[in-house]
């Protein structure tokens, strides 16, 4: 896929400088599951979702994984735009949701398109804004959301038109940062109520309109 194609703002990019990032980014095909940026990384580009899934997440003290936001194809991430402009390292994970594929523009190739093309300047200060919010969002749930209401919520948002979610106790528990034992409880409660059914790396919802109310209450 081609990295003009699927990012919108692009496609208004003159004739010259489209070919220089047609041929100077990277496109890279990853596995879901794997870890593709480190903490402390040194980041060499700007990194576009072509297809796929991104997540960006840390750790809290006790250990436990917290997921700041994730990345669709079309989007950036502004944590490895600061790194680039500002020379630091990559201040957390970034995990592949699914089979991905990423587009890398090298760093002084962005930084050329960012200085003489108005539309990477305003598609970098979209990116900004929006993982505020972003993270303003997650910080709200945190604060005023029961685990339940999170629960309810991740599992209405992440599973598929069919209502089918394939994580493991463990991925869903990494999402909304708490533990696997805890996420057990809260579903085998929902399962018990008949709203959700699970099995081994499947979560079934099977009456959205209550998890809906749980989620809002």
């Amino acid at each position: 896929m081609n990295v003009t194609d699927c990012v919108a703002a692009f496609r208004s990019l003159s004739d010259e400088r489209r070919n220089l990032l047609e041929k100077g980014a990277l496109i890279y095909t990853f596995p879901g599951g794997k870890v593709i940026i480190d903490k402390g990384q040194d980041v060499s580009g700007a990194y576009f979702v072509l297809s796929g899934q991104l997540r960006v997440f840390t750790y809290t003290p006790g250990g436990k994984e917290a997921t700041l936001y994730f990345l669709d194809p079309g989007e950036t991430c502004i944590l490895a735009l600061n790194s680039l402009f500002n020379n630091l390292a990559y201040p957390a994970w970034v995990e592949t949701e699914a089979d991905t594929e990423v587009a890398v523009v090298p760093g002084p190739l962005y930084r050329t398109l960012f200085e003489n093309e108005k539309t990477v300047q305003d598609l970098t200060v979209h990116t900004l804004s929006t993982l505020v919010f972003r993270l303003m969002g997650e910080l709200e749930q945190v604060h005023s959301l029961t685990l339940d209401q999170r629960l309810a919520g991740y599992l209405l948002a992440s599973a598929s038109p069919a209502g089918v979610l394939l994580k493991t106790q463990a991925e869903i528990a990494g999402h909304i940062g708490t533990t696997r034992e805890v996420v057990a409880r809260l579903m085998g409660r929902l399962a018990a109520k008949g709203w959700i059914s699970t099995g081994r790396g499947e979560v079934r919802i099977v009456d959205s309109a209550r998890l809906a109310a749980l989620a809002k209450t």
